[in-house]
C-alpha cells in the first residue's frame, strides 16, 4: 500500500502558474508510474499526465498539451506538475494516482490515489 498527499493547490489568475507537488510513503521504493488526474464540480474525473519511472515517457490529455508538464524526483519520492498558462476551465481538484508498473500503460484506472488538492482559477 502506497499513500500519497498532494500540495500546492490554491487560488490563482488566469494565465497564472502554480506546481503542485505529491509526495508518496508506504511502500515508497516501488518502481511505480506516477500521475495526475483532475475533477471539477459536476464532472466526471479526467486523466491529466502521467510519467514513467524512469521519468523519461511523459503522457498529456490534450487539453493540457504545452501547458503543463509532468516531472518526478525518485529520491525525495515526489511528482510534480507545473501549471502554467492557466485558464478557468482548468479548476478543479487534482488528484494524485500511482500504478503498479513501471511504465503507463495506458489504463485510465491507477491502483492509488490520493485526497486531492484543489486548484481554483479567477477570470
Amino acid at each position: 500500500q502506497v499513500q500519497l498527499v498532494e500540495s500546492g493547490g490554491g487560488l490563482v489568475q488566469a494565465g497564472g502558474s502554480l506546481r503542485l507537488s505529491c509526495a508518496a510513503s508506504g511502500r515508497t521504493f516501488m518502481t511505480y508510474t506516477m500521475g495526475w488526474f483532475c475533477q471539477a464540480p459536476g464532472k466526471e474525473r479526467e486523466f491529466v499526465a502521467a510519467i514513467s519511472y524512469s521519468g523519461f515517457n511523459t503522457h498529456y490529455a490534450d487539453s493540457v498539451k504545452g501547458r503543463f508538464t509532468i516531472s518526478r524526483d525518485n529520491a525525495v519520492n515526489t511528482v510534480y506538475l507545473q501549471m502554467n498558462s492557466l485558464k478557468r476551465e482548468d479548476t478543479a481538484v487534482y488528484y494524485c494516482a500511482a500504478w503498479r508498473t513501471s511504465y503507463w500503460s495506458g489504463s485510465y484506472s491507477p491502483d492509488y490515489w490520493g485526497q486531492g488538492t484543489q486548484v481554483t482559477v479567477s477570470s
